[in-house]
């Protein structure tokens, strides 16, 4: 039997971004490097290897969010305590609404996402570590 998907990844980045802060990027560049935000980078290592990252970004790939922000769990990442904003990004803007949203609901606040992601961030002139040329 065919599966019946009701609810496409749009809708629920839609419903996401409802329920947590939208940050522009010209608004999020002006955040990087304070000392009461994180940026939190939600890309796959090859993303970061390949485009570049953003200075000072802590990267916690998607995958293990949930199990980094939990204080009770064995993978629990010290970053995620901290009393500051957790500003998360990905490539452009939709599994950082998602990431945002979870976070928000496991309890981790205040958070926000940046609309657009990275690839936003580059376009607005944000700063960017370019990856280094692969030897060979």
């Amino acid at each position: 039997m065919p599966q019946n998907i009701t609810v496409t990844y749009k809708e629920l980045c839609a419903a996401a971004e409802r329920e947590i802060e939208t940050l522009e990027t010209g608004d999020a560049i002006k955040l990087a490097g304070r000392d009461d935000v994180v940026l939190v980078d939600i890309r796959d290592i090859r993303e970061l290897q390949r485009d570049g990252k953003i200075p000072g970004a802590f990267h916690c790939p998607r995958g293990m969010l949930e199990f980094w922000i939990d204080p009770t769990g064995s993978y629990h990442k010290p970053v995620f305590a901290q009393d500051k904003k957790f500003v998360f990004f990905c490539a452009g803007g939709m599994r950082s609404a998602l990431a945002a949203q979870t976070a928000h609901r496991m309890g981790l606040k205040p958070v926000a996402h940046i609309r657009g992601g990275f690839g936003a961030w580059k376009k607005a002139g944000g700063p960017v570590e370019v990856p280094e040329p692969k030897a060979g």
